[in-house]
């Protein structure tokens, strides 16, 4: 089984800087494994302080739920009331807004990417960047 290492996590973090850079965003990356287990989380600077958190909680989410964090808002219509509760029911370890994807090599995810700190949009294409970068 392929597991998520530093250095995949440091490539995938890279990749999603370069493009926070490329459309003038500040971030912070969050990367975890398959369990939600962090592997790696960084800020650029002047990013908010709040975004290790933010892309911490997107990262684990995506990993639990093995989809794009867009994904889940785009279906959010589906089940409004879960969607709403689900943070508060696991406080600080959930956030089911835009800014993250699983990370998937050899057909398995590995992992999640988590941004934070730009607009969803913006949060969503670099965290497609990073796993991009490390997919296979």
């Amino acid at each position: 089984m392929i597991e998520m290492t530093q250095e995949l996590a440091q490539e995938a973090l890279q990749a999603a800087f370069s493009k926070a850079d490329e459309i003038g965003a500040k971030m912070g990356v969050t990367i975890v494994d398959e369990a939600g287990r962090l592997v790696l989380s960084a800020r650029a600077d002047g990013s908010g302080f709040y975004t290790f958190d933010t892309s911490f909680a997107k990262a684990v989410t995506s990993a639990a739920y093995k989809k794009s964090t867009m994904d889940m808002v785009n279906g959010r219509g589906i089940n409004p009331h879960f969607f709403d509760a689900l943070p508060s029911v696991i406080p600080g370890g959930v956030l089911p807004t835009a800014g993250a994807v699983p990370i998937v090599r050899g057909g398995n995810i590995i992992g999640a990417i988590g941004i934070g700190g730009g607009l969803p949009e913006q949060d969503d294409e670099c965290a497609k960047a990073g796993a991009a970068a490390i997919a296979g």
